[in-house]
This record gives C-alpha cells, structure tokens and sequence, in this order.
C-alpha cells in the first residue's frame, strides 16, 4: 500500500468511529451542554469532545502531521500535511434531533486535499474521496449528476453570518428565475458529498471555512465535477466562495456567482 493508501484507511476508519462516538451524544440530545458562538452559531460539548477524539488519533499515527480544526487550536506539523476537522457538521440540527448531520475529516499537503472522507451516521453513509482515486460512497463509486440546466435538479446555497445576506437572496431568486430549486439542509459538507454524488447538481456560497468544504470539493472533483480553483496559500486558514457543480452547471453557477459576489470562477 502506498503512503496515501494508508492515510485513506485510516481516514475512513476514524471518521466512521468518530461518527458513532458523537451518535451516542446525539442519542441523549436532552443532556447536552450547548453554548452559543454568535447568532445561529451554536457548539455542544459533543461537538469538542469528538474533536478530541479525532486529534487524539491523528496525533498518535501521524505525529509529524499539523491538525486545523473547528473547536480547538491548530497544531503546527513538519511534513507539510494538515488535517483538517469538522467534529460536527450541521451542529444546529444536532443539537434539535435532525438527523442531518457529519463527521468530515481531510488531509491537505501544502494546502491541496489528497484525501477527504465524510461520514453521516443518522444514514449508514459514508463518503470518501482520494486524488487521482476516484470518490465513493459507501464502496459504490460517485458520478457527478449529467444535468444540463438549472431546471434539471436541486442547487444547494450556503450562508453564514459572516457575510452579508443580501448575495444570498440574489442568489435563491435567480436560481428560481431559471426554473432551478435550491437546496439548504444546514450542513455544508454534506450538501457538498451529495453534489459528488449526483443528488444535488452544484453548491455555491460566498465563504465557507475549510473544515465544511475541503473533503467534498475533493468528492466532487474525483466524481467529474468543475469546482471553483482554490488558493492552497489560504485556503485551509481562511477558507474560500465555493462554486462547485455538474459541468454543465458550473458556468451557469459562475454567472450567478459573479452577480451575487463580485467575482467570476475561472
């Protein structure tokens, strides 16, 4: 097995442990610690605790590696590899008993994800991702949906508080003038692993950190997707607009993009 071989077993293996460490959390909702970190940004104890579950890991089989995650601190590395941590995607449905949520992990090296895996224990799914390997959803390969239109499927539109709201609502109306539907379920990632597999015919969103993006983006670029070019300089500190879909699709998204944000995909 080559190195990435082995990162990729690994990865699966404990994201799918670390999903059904948070599912026992998510069993006993009611006991739940949940704290606030800004308007309809919400963290529970379980979001820290898998977290610490997942560095624990890393730490151990890949010491020299650096961790960049939601809820704590970044550990610097000296081999140039990063994981990167969403413990809890989709926290706000979480902690409200819907089952929509993920555990997403990957691997960047200097900034450019070789491995992505995202699990949703509430489904049984789970979805990976390794350049130059393909993606797959529980073993079964992942096809980029073959839409040639907006009116072919279902958009999915991120938003945070972090911008302002005002691209968002452009957004949805000119995805609805084109006889499109958008599709929000509060968990970026996996709205992002559905476009990989051909659930969903593209994403777009104005800023979304590292941790929700970086494993399905590489879903969809290994599933025939065109996905916006990220900067590997910035990307897994700052994060990126995310503009990412069937290829039929990506243009049209792109001119949406460019009237909502100001910016053109290339």
């Amino acid at each position: 097995m080559t190195d990435q071989d082995d990162r990729l077993a690994f990865a699966i293996d404990l994201t799918q442990r670390a999903g059904t460490f948070a599912a026992e959390f998510f069993s006993s909702i009611d006991t739940l610690e949940i704290e606030s970190k800004g308007h309809q940004d919400l963290v529970s104890n379980a979001d820290r605790d898998t977290e610490t579950f997942i560095r624990n890991a890393i730490a151990e089989h890949y010491p020299e590696d650096g961790i960049f995650g939601e809820e704590h601190a970044p550990v610097a590395g000296t081999s140039g590899r990063v994981w990167v941590i969403d413990p809890i995607d989709g926290t706000a449905n979480f902690v409200r008993g819907i089952p929509a949520w993920c555990v997403t992990l990957a691997c960047a090296n200097r900034g450019v994800t070789e491995i992505g895996v995202t699990c949703e224990p509430s489904s049984g799914e789970t979805f990976w991702a390794a350049r130059g390997k393909g993606a797959f959803v529980n073993g079964k390969p992942m096809r980029i949906s073959s839409s040639q239109s907006l009116s072919d499927g279902s958009v999915a539109v991120g938003f945070s508080r972090r911008v302002a709201s005002a691209p968002v609502i452009t957004i949805v109306e000119d995805i609805l003038a084109q006889g499109g539907v958008f599709f929000r379920n509060a968990s970026g990632a996996l709205m992002l692993a559905y476009v990989a597999a051909g659930r969903l015919i593209g994403y777009i969103e104005e800023n979304m950190n590292s941790w929700d993006c970086l494993a399905g983006l590489l879903m969809i670029e290994e599933a025939g997707g065109r996905v916006m070019p990220l900067d590997p300089e910035t990307v897994v500190e700052n994060g990126a607009q995310i503009v990412a879909a069937a290829p039929a699709i990506y243009p049209q998204l792109g001119e949406i993009a460019t009237k909502a944000f100001g910016s053109c995909p290339q």
